[in-house]
């Protein structure tokens, strides 16, 4: 084995040696091991958000249907919940949710109508009150889309008019068919979920009103 001495740089039989450590099957082995545990302790994180956004939900349905005991708890929890991003939102962003929710129901509602107008089975009456329904379910969307806007600028007394009024077309279309006796709406669990999502927006305008 060679002195101390002659490894050191200026002693005459010092040659310069690249450093080589050769890793062993054993070691790459530990060390793949610790990246994958350590990858999966910085992923760990990410499996438990969703809960916790769960329980913002929750939070902001209590409060809605505290502002509005119209509204039912378990209907707005599923509603929310059925949007992804609803995980990760503040109130004002789960409001905006809600609204676009409440405009793309209008938008398949209308379509719904449409169908129903195809159906032989209603007699003139119904179908006029259908004709009825398309149209005010097509002004409550250019409504609901106005109201988005307020909300978004953070108009909320302009946006909760715009929800208010909106609202109507689901009592308005239900009131058409009850006019003559007998009759059923073939629209009422549509109405319904209308009138509900509509309770939601405005309810998350008029707590953000009161921020």
């Amino acid at each position: 084995m060679p002195s101390y001495s002659t490894m050191l740089p200026g002693s005459s039989s010092f040659k310069f040696q690249p450093f080589l450590t050769k890793i062993s099957p054993m070691t790459k082995k530990m060390n793949y091991r610790n990246l994958l545990i350590y990858t999966c302790l910085c992923l760990l994180p990410l499996f438990f958000h969703p809960s916790l956004s769960c329980d913002s939900v929750h939070r902001a349905c209590r409060k809605l249907v505290n502002r509005d005991p119209d509204l039912k708890y378990h209907f707005c929890v599923a509603s929310l919940e059925s949007d992804p991003r609803s995980r990760t939102v503040t109130l004002e962003e789960l409001g905006a949710i809600s609204i676009m929710m409440t405009i793309s129901n209008a938008t398949n509602l209308k379509s719904y109508i449409f169908e129903l107008l195809e159906d032989k089975r209603f007699d003139p009456y119904s179908k006029g009150c259908l004709r009825d329904c398309l149209e005010l379910y097509s002004d409550a969307i250019d409504t609901l889309r106005e109201a988005h806007d307020d909300f978004k600028n953070k108009h909320y007394f302009d946006a909760k008019r715009g929800f208010s009024s909106a609202m109507d077309a689901s009592v308005t279309c239900e009131e058409g068919f009850f006019e003559k006796e007998g009759e059923a709406s073939p629209l009422s669990k549509e109405d319904e979920r209308f009138f509900q999502l509509c309770l939601m927006d405005l309810a998350f305008a008029t707590i953000l009103d009161k921020k």
